[in-house]
């Protein structure tokens, strides 16, 4: 696991200079935060809200990285010496973290930017809010699809044999996309049997089953491929570069991810925990992380950036009026193992 130190320079002196003036750990904490996040765009998170936080309230920020499921098996695993006082985490191991008892509620009022974001954002079934989320939907060749034709689940029924990707059930896209056939083909988003049957009858014409962002963006460079069910974020790069590709939300069945901003149980620096969290969802830092780092805001008042609206065009100012919704974890926890084996075994198996 990686930690870097982050923290501006006037905070740096005046943390000296507390030291110096008492030895005792409280004043110390009084100035820390560790927080635990993703291991990509550090820099310009950091650059879009750690250090104007820091600059804001004079609390040095430690960050450690690692993927979703190593921080979670930490926290594990470490319990009280695990150190983390917020962790930035997808909603499926938020959920699989709070089934454990590793996280806490967040007090409503100590975080009084809680009132101004998004319902979905700040969900009950859930400790901690949605700081960003991610939509489900499908990157395409614009020279061989159009959008119309794209937004359509059948895109990936045969017409396009061997010219099209799925992601694999372990990444993030893989739940939202059977989801999303489980509700445009069966009875709803849980119904894994008319998913995986469906998805096992597109088996065939299938190029690949991708288990990261580079397999999808290499794959359309190459044209291997003309189209791939992604989450948006895979296509704003291309999009900048001018590169050939659009995105677009499927016509049925569209599903999005939340990130979460989590309190441990067992987080030493609760109140600086609150602090941060309030700061990264106002609509300064929701404004600068869209910008910056990429992240869809959930704060309606933030700036949505041209680089994002350029993918997803209005989606982005209400993503529920748009037709997306989450999942419910009470509904993907307890399942998420049986139907990862049936995915294997029925789907991607050979």
């Amino acid at each position: 696991m990686i930690r870097h130190a982050l923290t501006a320079a006037f905070s740096a002196a005046a943390l000296l200079v507390t030291a110096g003036c008492s030895g005792s750990s409280t004043d110390s904490a009084a100035e820390k935060l560790v927080l635990s996040t993703f291991p990509f765009g550090v820099e310009e998170f950091t650059e879009a809200v750690l250090d104007p936080f820091t600059e804001a309230t004079g609390i040095e920020v430690e960050v450690e990285t690692g993927s979703n499921s190593d921080r979670l098996s930490q926290l594990q695993v470490a319990g009280d010496k695990a150190g983390a006082d917020v962790v930035l985490i997808s909603d499926y191991y938020a959920a699989l973290g709070q089934q454990d008892k590793l996280f806490q509620q967040i007090p409503a009022d100590k975080v009084p930017n809680l009132a101004k974001i998004a319902d979905f954002a700040k969900e009950t079934a859930y400790q901690g809010p949605a700081y960003s989320y991610q939509l489900n939907g499908t990157i395409y060749n614009t020279e061989k699809l159009t959008a119309e034709q794209a937004a359509k689940w059948d895109v990936y029924a045969g017409a396009n044999s061997k010219k099209v990707a799925l992601p694999d059930i372990s990444v993030t896209a893989g739940q939202l996309m059977i989801s999303g056939v489980a509700a445009s083909y069966g009875s709803g988003p849980y119904d894994i049997d008319a998913a995986l049957k469906t998805l096992a009858g597109w088996k065939p014409g299938v190029l690949q089953f991708y288990s990261s962002s580079t397999e999808v963006t290499n794959l359309l460079a190459q044209g291997e491929i003309v189209a791939a069910d992604t989450l948006n974020g895979f296509a704003t790069t291309l999009m900048a570069d001018g590169e050939k590709v659009a995105w677009t939300p499927p016509a049925t069945g569209k599903f999005m991810a939340t990130n979460r901003a989590m309190v441990p149980a067992t987080a030493k620096n609760t109140e600086n925990a609150y602090k941060f969290i309030d700061y990264l969802l106002s609509a300064e830092a929701q404004t600068k992380s869209a910008e910056l780092v990429g992240d869809l805001p959930v704060n309606p008042e933030a700036t949505v950036p041209q680089t994002i609206t350029a993918v997803v065009g209005d989606v982005a100012k209400d993503p529920v009026a748009a037709g997306y919704a989450t999942l419910d974890p009470a509904q993907l926890v307890p399942t998420r193992k049986d139907w990862a084996d049936r995915f294997a075994r029925e789907v991607t198996g050979s």
